[in-house]
């Protein structure tokens, strides 16, 4: 039985010396990975602010077809629609340029 004690000390004793081996190595080039990570992350800002406008622009000319479509007919509902569809598309740009200004 106490073989048996000293094998599991002297396995626990191991697993634990590697382990701190292993988070020693590990930390070794955190900065520079995050300093990595960052730069990654920033490099497609420019690129989805471009993406949000271009998307904006397409959910305007299918609000103004749906707000002339709606006026042709005569509908009442014709302000409600065209300040629904007007608000969808400055939120859209404005909620971009908001965005890219505060992580960058």
């Amino acid at each position: 039985m106490t073989k048996q004690k000293s094998n599991f000390k002297f396995f626990f004793s191991a697993v634990a010396f590697l382990m701190t081996a292993v988070s020693a190595m590990a930390q070794g080039n955190g900065s520079a990975g995050i300093t990595e990570a960052t730069q990654m992350v920033t490099s497609y800002f420019d690129p989805a602010t471009k993406l949000i406008y271009a998307l904006g622009a397409v959910i305007g000319l299918i609000g103004g077809v749906k707000v002339y479509s709606k006026f042709s007919s005569g509908d009442p509902d014709t302000s409600k629609t065209a300040a629904s569809w007007f608000g969808a598309c400055i939120f859209l740009i404005v909620s971009a340029t908001i965005l890219r200004s505060f992580f960058l």
